[in-house]
């Protein structure tokens, strides 16, 4: 009986009760012999039956839609029914809301496969847990466990929390949060996620996430918002509606009056429906919005869809983008007799453990490394912003950093000139180099170096295909060193010495010269460059909820080609709403000189309608195949004969001590 309640609630069950009755119409006026003259009403009863049962719901739809002052399709199809069984045309009324009932069930149909994307992230979110309480295996819904708890992941099942591996190893498919179709293996101390499925191995898993604090809740949470979300193009289309149906009733008024053909009039209401028109848009935008998440892509919704599109001209940070963003400690050169290098790399130190910039963290690892001892912390620390850090170490005033610092922070001597003479080579090699000074005087020179991502040089190459234009790398890093990873990479332009507010008048310039910029950058130093570009792009968001929620365009996964990949999605998908655009434009043109000079009548006009209607929606489908990225990724290959660049630093087993002599 449920099954039956249920059904009965379902799309198709209005369709599937009116065409019922038009076939008993149809069966009762063939079906009589020449003596029986009393067939014939109850033929047209059956119609008129047809007609209310697939036109009652469209006319209580448009009469709460009138309430709220909306004047809408339903409103034009319920006048023109009605207005049908007055003039005793039974089967056009039928005809007219039996198609339109139809119309309506295949339209939900094919738009919840447009969803299906948010469907399946909310199918693969998990419902138990097995979780270790007090020494034994305890089976519990997965919003239950506690932060905390050791949950275990066995082979085959999914993960129910985000969290941290604590013992174990195995692999992961990742592909619903990451859009990574290769399983990720998992050792002591990653990080996973709920709703990825382990493939192999049993994992131990300190929970950090339960329940809408997962990654995996924000994504379907963002996906739900951004599928809803309207496009500019979108609300043109809803206020044009607002207009549009009122004047095609006006003009079947008007008609009607000077023709006195009321079955005209009525014909042209019918033919007027923008239906189609409506829905090009939005069913475009959700279908983009859904093979973006099943990517590993999350757009903010359909304005930044479109904005996406129209993207040439894209600034990449250096440091942690284009390079792996974990330097190394490459050189240590003393330039006073009085110091050895293990003391310019002691001081060094010593000053950076109270520094929070990522080029701190390798000298203290080379300390560490060269066993130099404790390095305690300093009692003072003052940040330089763009030039390095000042901090007071037992008494002494020691500066490390570029040599804008050193101008003002030590004495113009032989060691200032032997510090610019090494400086300028180590930037001409790509290191990025920091003097070290000691109460004023220049004791020696520090370098570190950055790798390369090998995929780089592709991501730049992707986007000029992509119909990127410029390419411009925004670095607070020095120019010699800015130059030397962008020449490797292949960018357009190179901007170099930048502190936050420089990266933001970039990106405004830029602007000011008609480009629409996306910056793709950390979100800290670079939030002001991200917040003023038209697009802000977040790289490897997955776990981080800020990311999510704040980035236009959030790349789940660390993978610079998926920058590219999302420009194409965004123009492909804006094709297709223009493409929609006009095979609804068409429609109702063509319906109309059809009306007007003759030969379509209420019926045919409907289904045509409808037919147009599934065709804006079979064509908004095709963006939910990955075909577009492939075979851009097919013609990037054939089209390039280079091989991916070498890494600007090559890993080398120890620190360098001397570095080539300065021509």
């Amino acid at each position: 009986m449920s099954d039956i309640k249920t059904w009965m609630r379902g799309p198709w069950a209005v369709p599937i009760g009116s065409g019922a009755a038009i076939l008993a119409s149809f069966a009762a006026a063939h079906l009589v012999t020449s003596r029986s003259v009393v067939a014939l009403p109850w033929s047209d009863a059956l119609m008129i039956a047809a007609a209310s049962i697939a036109g009652i719901p469209v006319i209580l739809k448009a009469s709460r839609a009138l309430t709220a002052r909306v004047v809408g399709i339903d409103l034009l199809v319920s006048i023109a029914a009605i207005g049908a069984v007055a003039i005793g045309n039974y089967w056009e009324a039928a005809a007219v809301t039996f198609l339109f009932a139809v119309g309506h069930a295949l339209e939900s149909a094919t738009l919840n496969k447009t969803r299906s994307a948010l469907a399946e992230l909310v199918a693969v979110a998990p419902d138990i847990a097995i979780v270790m309480r007090h020494g034994l295996q305890v089976e519990v819904p997965a919003g239950s466990v506690a932060n905390g708890e050791t949950v275990l992941v066995k082979n085959g099942a999914k993960v129910p929390v985000d969290g941290v591996v604590t013992g174990g190893t195995g692999a992961l498919d990742e592909a619903s949060i990451t859009g990574e179709s290769m399983p990720a293996h998992k050792t002591l101390g990653d990080t996973v996620f709920a709703g990825t499925i382990s493939t192999s191995g049993f994992l131990q898993v300190s929970a950090t996430g339960v329940g809408a604090d997962t990654t995996l809740a924000r994504i379907i949470h963002r996906v739900e918002e951004a599928q809803d979300a309207k496009a500019k193009t979108q609300a043109f289309m809803d206020r044009f509606s607002a207009w549009y149906t009122p004047a095609i009733i006006a003009l079947a008024v008007i008609l009607g009056l000077a023709t006195r053909d009321i079955v005209l009039a009525l014909t042209l209401l019918v033919i007027g429906c923008p239906g189609a028109l409506v829905i090009s848009i939005p069913v475009s935008i959700v279908a983009g919005i859904g093979r973006g998440a099943k990517d590993g892509i999350l757009i903010k919704g359909g304005e930044f869809l479109e904005t996406s599109a129209r993207i040439d001209a894209v600034c990449v940070d250096k440091t942690g983008t284009l390079t792996e963003g974990h330097p190394r400690l490459t050189d240590v050169f003393s330039l006073d007799p009085a110091w050895d290098r293990d003391d310019v790399l002691r001081i060094a130190a010593q000053a950076e453990a109270g520094s929070e910039h990522p080029l701190a963290r390798p000298i203290l690892d080379a300390a560490a490394q060269a066993e130099l001892g404790t390095i305690g912390l300093p009692e003072h620390t003052e940040p330089m912003p763009g030039k390095g850090i000042v901090a007071t170490v037992d008494g002494h005033r020691v500066a490390v950093g570029n040599m804008a610092l050193m101008a003002s922070e030590s004495d113009s001597g032989a060691h200032y000139d032997a510090a610019l003479v090494r400086v300028d080579a180590l930037s001409g090699a790509g290191r990025t180099p920091m003097a070290v000074a000691w109460d004023g005087q220049i004791i020696g020179i520090v370098a570190v170096a950055d790798e390369i991502r090998a995929d780089a040089a592709e991501m730049v190459r992707r986007l000029h295909g992509a119909g990127v234009k410029k390419v411009v790398m925004l670095t607070g890093d020095i120019e010699r060193v800015a130059r030397a990873v962008g020449d490797q990479v292949g960018v357009d332009e190179v901007r170099a010495g930048l502190l936050p507010e420089g990266k933001l008048e970039a990106v405004a310039e830029l602007q000011s010269q008609g480009y629409t910029v996306a910056m793709v950058g950390d979100g800290v130093n670079d939030a002001p460059a991200l917040a003023t570009a038209d697009i802000g792009v977040a790289m490897g968001a997955a776990g981080s909820g800020v990311a999510i929620e704040t980035a236009d365009i959030a790349l789940m996964r660390d993978d610079l080609l998926k920058l590219p990949q999302a420009i194409a999605l965004a123009r492909r998908t804006v094709n297709n709403m223009r493409q929609n655009i006009a095979v609804a434009l068409l429609t109702v043109v063509t319906l109309l000189a059809g009306v007007l000079f003759g030969g379509v009548t209420m019926a045919v006009g409907m289904l045509v309608h409808e037919l147009s209607v599934l065709v804006v929606i079979a064509n908004a489908m095709r963006l939910l195949r990955d075909r577009g990225a492939n075979l851009a990724k097919n013609r990037e290959q054939q089209g390039s004969g280079q091989s991916r660049p070498a890494s600007l630093i090559k890993p080398s087993g120890s620190i360098s001590t001397m570095s080539p002599e300065p021509s």
